[in-house]
């Protein structure tokens, strides 16, 4: 599946970015755990050089927990701070507050030591469309200060939240690069809801996920769904699919439409059970949820 996607609003956000780097001290990447390397923008290391990082591996809960500790470890590796997060969950937002400081530590011992008192840490919330920013700033503040959407797009301007005395933060709409140069990424993030559904085909789009699921987790379609998978193709699972959950069209025919809606739906939003896309490459692909 070819995926290309690059609104005029990335371009011009991009350059906003470029101009509001200068003005924080640390950036906060949100990717989606379970495909956290795909759901990086490296523009953001560019960007974001010389600046404190810490990156939050949101939807942590819908990835496998072994993965997810794979995943802390490759970036920490890299010299950055990370954390696992579920952004919906205000409970686990706790944390986040002394992680900022502590990854600022630098910057607060210079304040100290040239005598600036009580200047807040500012930091910019940057990543790609619908990896839940806003959904992480909202929770963070304890209110609805940034919009949010299940779509991508959503956040098209940036804004500044005043969270406390001690810390502000830049909002900024989701960026994708012009140009998948790895195609299965492109999948990856097409599965994860971060490309405009609207420019997809839904059903080639439901067939490779139902493709990667069974050659990875055989199985699992059958006990969710309630369907045979033994000796079917991708299109036929759907079809089995869509006659399951009674997809269907006037005069009964199936409307495989609605199941690829529904499946892709099934998936992003956890009904299928935690599932990891992609592992870092000294990770063994078997690794489980059950493993961890």
């Amino acid at each position: 599946m070819k995926v290309q996607w690059y609104p005029g609003h990335m371009t011009k956000a991009k350059r906003a970015m470029q101009e509001d780097i200068r003005l924080v001290d640390l950036i906060i990447e949100l990717v989606d755990a379970r495909a956290p390397l795909s759901s990086r923008n490296p523009d953001i290391d560019e960007l974001g050089n010389g600046k404190a990082r810490l990156i939050l591996l949101n939807k942590a809960d819908l990835a496998f927990e072994a993965a997810n500790e794979a995943w802390s470890r490759y970036f920490k590796s890299k010299g950055l701070f990370v954390m696992k997060l579920d952004a919906r969950n205000r409970g686990s937002m706790k944390a986040i507050i002394p992680y900022i400081m502590e990854a600022c530590h630098e910057k607060l011992e210079r304040d100290q030591r040239r005598g600036i008192q009580n200047r807040p840490i500012r930091a910019m919330v940057a990543g790609i469309p619908n990896v839940g920013k806003s959904t992480f700033i909202n929770s963070l503040a304890g209110k609805a200060a940034a919009k949010t959407g299940n779509k991508p797009g959503v956040t098209k301007g940036n804004q500044w939240i005043r969270l406390n005395k001690q810390v502000e933060l830049l909002d900024t709409p989701g960026i994708l690069w012009p140009r998948f140069d790895d195609e299965e990424a492109g999948t990856r993030l097409a599965f994860l809801g971060s490309v405009n559904d609207e420019i997809l085909n839904k059903e080639e789009m439901a067939t490779e996920l139902i493709t990667w699921l069974t050659g990875t987790q055989p199985g699992l379609l059958g006990k969710h769904y309630a369907i045979d998978e033994e000796g079917k193709t991708p299109f036929e699972l759907l079809e089995s699919l869509a006659k399951a959950r009674a997809c269907l069209l006037q005069g009964g025919r199936l409307d495989t439409l609605r199941a690829s809606r529904l499946l892709l739906d099934d998936f992003r939003g956890g009904r299928l059970g935690r599932i990891t896309l992609e592992l870092p490459e000294d990770v063994p692909s078997a690794v489980t949820d059950e493993e961890g």
